[in-house]
């Protein structure tokens, strides 16, 4: 039996996300909810020129009733590529009805994440600013390096499109996990780049560069499915890529 998703959120990305849901066997894309009401009542499949038997129908927050939606179209799990406010319109009634939630939000603030905590209390919750499965080995691989090397010089350089605002949610992550400041991330903002994190480690008679670039925004749907496959018997918790790569590391 496929797992059924609805999908938070239908721009650039979550475009790109629905394609890969769309095409994979062990997914069914249920419906997707929008803020805008462009596209209401349209096919997903459809629109994107997408053979495909599932139901798809786009909504809009602003005339769509989350409750009467899911006891019409029920979901396994909750994708949600909105935005930093999205998560409050669905969270609690996702909650209630142990629907398992995958946010890939780049942004929350210290109210957001309280209130994933909150949610997590009793429902799967999982949240990744970046949920490539590629920039999460990275993350990986840099931490354990970094470990073997404490003394290491490091730099870390993040490529985004020329429009992206602020610092890249996943270099500040990178950041983070090797103890950088995220002052002295370099950021780069030209044409059209989807994203490349880099980070050097320099050492007195060599370089290890480890290098992520997304090629294209589907990127993001693999990951996303993939997270959610590793979901489907967690329990209650507040989950992360960590969380979910560990076990291969370990086996």
């Amino acid at each position: 039996m496929k797992l059924k998703v609805g999908l938070i959120g239908f721009g650039k990305t979550g475009k790109a996300v629905a394609n890969v849901i769309l095409q994979n066997q062990e997914f069914s894309l249920e419906w997707v909810l929008r803020q805008s009401t462009l596209l209401e009542n349209r096919s997903v499949p459809e629109f994107l020129g997408i053979a495909s038997d599932e139901p798809g129908k786009i909504y809009s927050m602003a005339t769509t009733n989350l409750n009467d939606l899911l006891d019409e179209q029920p979901v396994d799990f909750i994708i949600d590529f909105s935005s930093t406010e999205g998560i409050y319109t669905y969270g609690k009634i996702a909650n209630k009805r142990k629907i398992k939630i995958i946010s890939a939000i780049s942004h929350y603030t210290e109210k957001e994440i309280k209130f994933l905590k909150e949610l997590s209390k009793t429902s799967v919750v999982f949240w990744s600013p970046n949920i490539t499965l590629g920039v999460n080995y990275l993350l990986f691989a840099s931490r354990y390096l970094k470990k073997i090397a404490p003394w290491v010089d490091i730099e870390i350089i993040e490529e985004h499109f020329k429009g992206k605002q602020g610092l890249s949610g996943t270099a500040i992550k990178i950041a983070d996990a090797l103890e950088i400041s995220k002052e002295e991330i370099k950021t780069i903002r030209a044409g059209g780049i989807v994203g490349k994190h880099e980070v050097i480690f320099g050492f007195p008679y060599q370089t290890v560069r480890l290098i992520h670039e997304s090629i294209s925004r589907e990127a993001f749907g693999n990951g996303a499915l993939f997270v959610a496959q590793n979901l489907v018997s967690k329990k209650a918790g507040l989950y992360n890529f960590e969380d979910v790569l560990l076990p291969y590391f370990a086996s």
